[in-house]
Order: C-alpha cells, then structure tokens, then sequence
C-alpha cells in the first residue's frame, strides 16, 4: 500500500473530493454506514481546529485514493478515532473490495495502538480486535414519514398514540407551536447546550459542555456548510420560546443525531419525543434515508427505533 499522512490543512481539493465520493456513493456499493457524517472529511477537519495531533492517512492504490483513515495522535504514538468521547462512528473511509492490514496502516501513521469505541461495521482489519459490539438504533424513513410511522404504530402503539396526543395537548395549551428543522439563530443552540450541560448535571454524568473542546466543535459545525455535510440545529417553539432542541450532522443520506435535550418546564408533554417526531418528517422531506440515533441504552430510542445497526 502506498500511504501517506497528512495533516488537515494539508489535505488536497482532490482528496477530499474523492473522500465524499466514496461515502456519497457508499449506499450504492453494499457499505451504507460509510455515510454517517462522523466518518466525513468536514467532521475530521473540525476537530482539527479544536484539538492537536488530528492527522489523515491516505492509501492509494495506482495512484488514486482507496481508503481514508483519520485519526488523532500523541507524542507518544497513542492513536485514537477522531472526536473520540463524542464521534458516534469511527473506521476509514474506503472504496469497494478495498481491504488492508491495520499492523501496516498503523506502522505508516506512525501508530502503537489505536483506541476506538463506534467502529461501523465492514472494518474487519480492526474489528479482530474490538472487545464487545454494541447497537445503535435508527429511525429507516426512506420511504416516507407516513411508512415510518405507520411502523411505529405496529411496534409500539401505545408509545406513538401517547406521543401523538401529547402534541396536540402542547398545541392546545401554548399558541405559536411551530418546528424549526434548520435554525440558523446561534442563541438557539446556546439554549440547548445550557439545557444539555443541565442535563448532563442533574443526571449525574460528566458535562461535556464544560469542556471547551467540544463547545468550540460544535460552534464549528453549527457554522459548517458544504455539498452534502452540514451541521443542522433542530428546534421545537411554544409561544414563542424553544422548548426542545437537538443538534446533529447530515450527509446526503443519513442524519445523526447528537445533543437532544428539552426545557424541563414542558416535561409533561415529552417535547423531546415530539421534536424527534418532526425531525423524522422533515429528514424524510428532505431526501434523508435514516437518522441514526447513536449507541447507547435509552428507552426513547428503543421506542422510536425501526432497526439497528452496529457499532464495536
């Protein structure tokens, strides 16, 4: 294999090109989870700019790009997937039948381990190593909001009906009830990192707002518009004000979806579960193929979920 590494401003109109011509043509040729945003070069050169070390290897084969690798590194040769803590998943970015040998991928980048914790799936030279697979839910709405929700009503009719008769209560009790799907008001995703780093506190986890790394990420991201990547700030209002929101990235195909959280005030009527209703409606709108709701035990993805993938 013919490797090279780069740094992220040091990566080539051309390969970054080709790089989303691969995940853009991914669902085609049999790997769809190539697609998630989080395997993306504008993910990878995001945190570039919040974090050191953030290296790309390319391997090419006949002179043309065959597989992407990002990856971040430490003095001392430690590797980790990018955004490890908040990337929901990880591998490389490769063409179809590609295959390679992660000793030797790893050697090239200078590497004595690589840590990961989202590895998608079809990255067998790396998943020899992972030590447990773990779902990760999605919401299919390819063929429509009304196919997905018809769906939703045979797996878990009490969930949607309750769901559903929350909405209109919310409609009935607040005037103004209005969906934002793309909202481009930063003070809008302010609420909803004090919202999540509230959360984060009141449930006993670590706040990952409070570390400056991942604010300034998603700042960048929120800002991050390219052809088919963009960051997109979901918003649910009432009366005027947000009572939920979520931020996540998309690619052309796939929404994932990343920092949900509500206005503790609206409690009663699920404000979370209704916006994640309308994200559905407007992802499938607009060409969406599936929002992937990430790794991890919650009983509202079980609820909304329509099948899972797999992550090590």
């Amino acid at each position: 294999m013919d490797i090279s590494v780069y740094r992220p401003g040091e990566l080539s109109s051309a390969d970054r090109a080709a790089w989303t011509s691969m995940q853009s043509k991914a669902h085609l040729q049999g790997s769809p989870e190539l697609a998630n945003p989080f395997l993306s070069p504008e993910f990878t050169l995001a945190v570039g700019r919040c974090r050191r070390g953030v290296r790309i290897a390319v391997v090419r084969e006949g002179g043309e790009p065959a597989a992407f690798f990002p990856f971040q590194r430490t003095a001392s040769g430690v590797g980790r997937a990018i955004g490890l803590g908040v990337s929901d998943a990880q591998g490389a970015v490769h063409r179809p039948g590609f295959t390679w040998e992660a000793r030797e991928l790893l050697k090239a980048c200078g590497l004595a381990v690589w840590e990961f914790d989202h590895l998608v799936e079809g990255q067998a030279a790396f998943a020899a190593e992972a030590s447990g697979t773990f779902p990760s839910p999605v919401m299919d709405v390819d063929q429509g909001y009304e196919a997905y929700l018809t769906q939703l009503r045979e797996r878990s009719p009490k969930f949607t009906r309750t769901t559903l008769a929350k909405e209109r209560k919310l409609g009935r009790d607040h005037d103004g009830v209005r969906y934002v799907h793309d909202e481009r008001d930063p003070a809008a995703l302010r609420t909803l990192m004090a919202w999540k780093s509230a959360q984060y506190r009141r449930t006993g986890r670590s706040d990952r707002f409070a570390q400056a790394w991942i604010t300034l990420l998603a700042e960048q991201l929120f800002h991050t518009r390219s052809e088919p990547f963009a960051g997109i700030l979901s918003v649910l209002y009432a009366g005027g004000r947000p009572i939920a929101a979520h931020f996540g990235l998309r690619t052309e195909r796939v929404l994932a979806c990343w920092f949900p959280a509500y206005d503790p005030a609206f409690s009663k009527y699920s404000p979370g579960l209704v916006l994640h209703l309308r994200m559905a409606e407007a992802a499938a709108a607009d060409g969406i193929a599936y929002l992937d709701l990430g790794r991890g035990q919650k009983e509202y993805k079980d609820s909304l979920k329509t099948r899972e993938l797999l992550v090590s």
